[in-house]
């Protein structure tokens, strides 16, 4: 990759391990409200309906920011963005320990929202230090900062219990201001930038960055995106209230319950990315997509009673989910879904390498809108049917949609660019051998 010349694996390193831990503490921030939620609940006696929408916000914040900044990230750089993100955002936390009424938590939770912006800056920042080849792995570990949902959920329980939700809040803006520090101190400009400077270029205007959003494909993209990230994002804040509610768990033993789910939903996303570069992102998404479908339909069925007429009369059964059997599907859930963020995010700099941030950005934006969205459907879908699985319902519609889409989208792609396969199947072709001799790769694909 261009722009690469003196660039040390040292530095590549160096990048890609703080943007990862900065990550990390930015969406344990984003996801606060999954266990300081459940005690604000509780004192203003919200409905459901008004928890997943409480939950859901910052992820609003968080999905619509991501496309302004992965646009300012190209123009100003990542390692400015970041610091700035962060600082901001830490003011923003601070400041929710101050608030007493539902009106101004939903405000403040909209200015902590920006904390799930960071992804996609530290998407641009890190890929612009290693090679295309090394690129999905490399974006694979920076994702696995996802499991900063799972550190609020193991962690943030605790200190509710001893210090209150508005001292957590304090703690929280506290350590994302020092990462802040730390983060702007130890980090360098990326390599695009930096020789972007020493020319005396400007960055790329933000009519042009957002002129690949036109392609369908990206789009399509982005709603694999709202499963795999949005989905993600969604359980993580919805589960604890989940476990409390359907199996009678106290907040502390819900939030590590919750936390086993978030943990492989966000380290084994290294491996995906690591899978993509090996066998292929859309071979991956396949594997995440079918997975997901068996889980969820298991999740989904609902405690049930049963009468059957026997020779000696009526037998009566249920068959009723146990939580042992509902960690587990979860866990195994969150595997194949860290897979597939992994698959998604290997696509854009194939594709698009010139506009890593801006259709990173609007991929991560609908994502993000998964998580902002599906915690108020889940609450509605909850008080309107009293069905605790009905959450897990939605998400198998969303995913059946989603394959169906994806298989069909590569089944015609496939035709167009090898004719003579008819109508064999050869689904793991690598998703760059859509691009035509001499052609640009972004776009070659609009359906």
């Amino acid at each position: 990759m261009k722009n690469l010349e003196g660039v040390t694996r040292g530095d590549q390193y160096r990048a890609l391990g703080l943007s990862t831990l900065a990550f990390t503490v930015c969406f344990a921030v984003w996801t606060i409200f999954s266990v300081i939620g459940v005690k604000i609940q509780q004192d203003l006696g919200l409905s459901e309906t008004q928890f997943g929408v409480l939950v859901a916000t910052p992820i609003l914040t968080g999905s619509i920011s991501r496309i302004f900044l992965g646009i300012w990230t190209e123009q100003y750089g990542g390692r400015l963005v970041f610091t700035l993100l962060m600082l901001i955002t830490a003011v923003c936390v601070y400041l929710l320990s101050f608030v007493e009424s539902y009106p101004m938590f939903l405000l403040a939770a909209l200015g902590i929202g920006l904390a799930g912006g960071s992804f996609i800056v530290g998407i641009a920042y890190t890929s612009y230090w290693f090679e295309q080849e090394r690129q999905g792995t490399a974006l694979g570990i920076f994702g696995a900062g996802n499991v900063g949902a799972a550190v609020t959920n193991f962690g943030a329980p605790f200190l509710l219990v001893a210090m209150g939700w508005e001292r957590t809040a304090v703690v929280y803006a506290t350590v994302l201001a020092a990462m802040a520090v730390v983060f702007f101190l130890t980090t360098k400009e990326d390599p695009v930038t930096a020789a972007r400077r020493r020319e005396g270029g400007k960055g790329t205007s933000a009519l042009l960055q957002l002129e690949p959003l036109k392609y369908l494909q990206v789009w399509r993209f982005a709603l694999y995106y709202f499963f795999v990230f949005g989905a993600f994002v969604a359980l993580a804040s919805y589960l604890p209230r989940y476990y409390v509610g359907a199996y009678g768990l106290e907040i502390a033993a819900a939030g590590t319950l919750a936390a086993l789910y978030s943990l492989p939903a966000s380290v084994f996303r290294a491996l995906g990315g690591w899978l993509s570069d090996r066998f292929g992102a859309r071979a991956v998404m396949y594997w995440t997509f079918l997975a997901s479908l068996a889980c969820l339909f298991l999740l989904s069925y609902p405690e049930t009673s049963y009468t059957v007429m026997g020779k000696e009369g009526p037998i009566e059964f249920s068959l009723a989910m146990p939580l042992w059997g509902a960690v587990a599907l979860t866990v195994v859930l969150g595997f194949f879904m860290s897979l597939g963020k992994a698959a998604v995010y290997k696509h854009i700099p194939v594709y698009y390498p010139e506009h890593v941030g801006s259709v990173g950005g609007l991929v991560g934006m609908i994502g993000g809108l998964g998580g902002f969205f599906l915690p108020i459907v889940f609450g509605v879908v909850l008080d309107l049917t009293g069905v605790w699985t009905s959450s897990y319902m939605v998400l198998f519609v969303l995913v059946a949609v989603s394959l169906t889409w994806m298989h069909f989208a590569i089944r015609r792609m496939e035709r167009r660019r090898i004719p003579e396969l008819g109508e064999e199947r050869y689904r793991y072709l690598p998703e760059v051998q859509d691009v035509a001799p001499g052609q640009p790769r972004q776009g070659r694909e609009n359906r």
